[in-house]
């Protein structure tokens, strides 16, 4: 345990009761709130309207255009520096983060409630897939400031641990109301008229988080910080503009080529014949990797050659200077919003940071790869039914998880971040020896579940609403296991990326380390699929067991960092941790 994760657990007693208590806390309840209000428009717009527009006959080509909507949530990094730097007027005056959280709530709900009212046929299409595709870039934009807003409001009280896993109960609940629970509410009572109720409850959700705390809580506070900023980049020993500028040209390009690409492949989706438009997937496979190199990899390059640029007097301004207008005005936002974020963060960490993008890229690759190939494991390989399976991942999955993360909560607030974030890796790891029994047979998971008496509860429960087949229990305790390591190696995960982001630049820097698992997941997947017909799934799971390993060893070499980091904080050193709230 970190010399800041062991002074944190003096100061309260630790385990099920701080939890408890802190759930109480208003923050903790709005925390719940915009998980909710996260995860339900994700659930919507990514999974029960695909179900609608296939109840109402859409031609398949003209649905196609609705997997761009996966773009906005994608690719949310690309815009993350709007979030971090601009303020909305009239909305200035809720809060640095609910400026932005507040407005795309509301324009969710107004979204949702203008669906319901429209018809999804393929001659009224355009206006449904309009309505669609701002709903999905609004729901990418709320996370965006969703996240920042919680690693900015933890303090003592409400830590970034129990907030983190907080959020996600909320969002996962909200995946299994807009997912599973949509299906069973469209069923008796229409399409219109649920996503009607969901629209309804996004707003109100908008109009409860109005009532939220916030780090920055005013216009004129706001302003402030804005100018201090500004005032700090010409202060003496600060780089000089035109080293600055030189990096901020670089960038720049590298950001306009890729959100250029971005819209001109948005664009050819939209307006060309269906046999023209390009594939999203392959052009996720093809061009997301690019992309992130482009906006993630390169500049924190040049973000490191900025900060060893400060070593050099030669580069430093000798006496403060004032803040210009005009031009050089709009360079220094341009470089505050694009730039500072990485300088600031690869400064921080130094080669700390390869092992920071080692772990980000294999802690949760297993969770990014395996998503696509679940059903076709599920349906094709073990010749089990949609109802099965929809009974197994969705009602005992789910349930599995929010235990899980309620578990990783505790955790985190007994024996700590990093020893949870270690534990987690493991038994994500190790459960993918489940699903290997499971390819062969599953001999091993029917004697567990025989063992335990979980056989004869799937059977009765199965009985209400299928005829269950002989191997669905096996089914429901491998996927039951694997969502409570998910759990809880998801409620330790998000705390730890939330802990090593600056409050300061907390929009960008989480925004462009979550990309990073679209550049593994799409990466992986190519691969894992030629594995997959060219050997078999057990071989896979053995693979990505060996991969999960590796994160272990990872999470292992982080603590040990920390640690250091700690030690180093005591005579000067600040930690992400011991940054006050902005």
């Amino acid at each position: 345990m970190s010399t800041a994760e062991a002074t944190e657990g003096k100061k309260s007693k630790p385990g099920w009761g701080e939890l408890w208590r802190a759930m109480g806390q208003r923050k903790t309840g709005f925390m719940a709130l915009f998980g909710f209000a996260s995860g339900l428009p994700f659930a919507l717009f990514l999974g029960t309207l695909f179900a609608w527009l296939s109840e109402t006959d859409v031609e398949l080509e003209t649905m196609g255009v609705f997997s761009l909507i996966g773009l906005a949530y994608a690719f949310q990094f690309l815009w993350s520096p709007l979030i971090e730097r601009v303020n909305i007027p009239l909305f200035r005056r809720f809060g640095k983060r609910k400026q932005w959280i507040i407005p795309a709530q509301m324009l969710l709900g107004v979204i949702l409630v203008a669906m319901s009212l429209s018809n999804p046929t393929n001659d009224s299409i355009g206006w449904f897939s309009l309505l669609a595709g701002i709903g999905a870039f609004a729901s990418a934009t709320q996370d965006i400031a969703i996240n920042a807003w919680r690693i900015d409001v933890a303090d003592e009280k409400a830590t970034l641990d129990i907030l983190s896993t907080i959020y996600q109960m909320g969002y996962r609940l909200a995946s299994l109301v807009g997912g599973a629970l949509g299906l069973i509410i469209a069923a008796r009572i229409g399409w219109p008229q649920t996503y009607l109720l969901m629209g309804a409850i996004l707003l109100v959700i908008g109009l409860v988080g109005m009532f939220a705390p916030d780090s920055v809580s005013s216009s004129e506070a706001i302003r402030t910080q804005d100018d201090e900023e500004l005032l700090a980049l010409r202060k003496a020993g600060e780089l000089r503009p035109s080293v600055r500028n030189k990096a901020l040209a670089a960038v720049g390009l590298l950001w306009a080529v890729a959100i250029g690409v971005v819209l001109t492949f948005m664009i050819m989706s939209l307006t060309f014949a269906p046999e023209d438009r390009p594939n999203p997937t392959d052009f996720t496979l093809n061009f997301g990797p690019w992309i992130i190199v482009a906006t993630v990899v390169i500049p924190a390059l040049i973000a490191g050659w900025l900060s060893s640029r400060k070593g050099d007097n030669s580069n430093l301004l000798t006496e403060d200077q004032p803040v210009r207008e005009g031009g050089s005005f709009v360079l220094d936002h341009l470089y505050r919003a694009l730039l500072l974020p990485l300088v600031e963060f690869v400064g921080r960490l130094g080669w700390s940071l390869v092992l920071i993008l080692a772990l980000v890229l294999t802690y949760r690759i297993c969770d990014a790869i395996w998503g696509t190939f679940a059903y076709p494991f599920y349906l094709g390989e073990l010749d089990y039914t949609n109802d099965q399976v929809a009974f197994a991942s969705k009602f005992f999955g789910v349930g599995a998880i929010i235990a899980g993360l309620a578990l990783g909560g505790y955790m985190l607030t007994v024996l700590g971040r990093m020893f949870t974030l270690t534990i987690g890796a493991l038994l994500a790891a190790l459960t993918n020896l489940l699903y290997a029994d499971l390819a062969v047979g599953g001999a091993r998971m029917q004697a567990g579940s025989d063992a335990i008496g979980f056989t004869a509860l799937i059977d009765f429960l199965g009985n209400a609403f299928f005829t269950p087949t002989e191997g669905l229990a096996k089914l429901t305790f491998t996927i039951m296991f694997e969502n409570l390591a998910i759990g809880i190696a998801g409620a330790a995960y998000i705390a730890w990326l939330s802990s090593i982001v600056s409050k300061r630049y907390a929009a960008v820097q989480y925004a462009l380390l979550s990309s990073l698992t679209l550049l593994v997941g799409t990466l992986g997947r190519g691969a894992l699929g030629e594995m997959i017909e060219e050997q078999s799934y057990f071989d896979v799971f053995i693979l990505t067991t060996y991969i999960g390993m590796v994160a272990v060893v990872l999470c292992v070499g982080e603590w040990w960092r920390q640690n250091r980091a700690a030690k180093r904080g005591e005579s000067g050193v600040v930690t992400p941790e011991a940054q006050p709230a902005e």
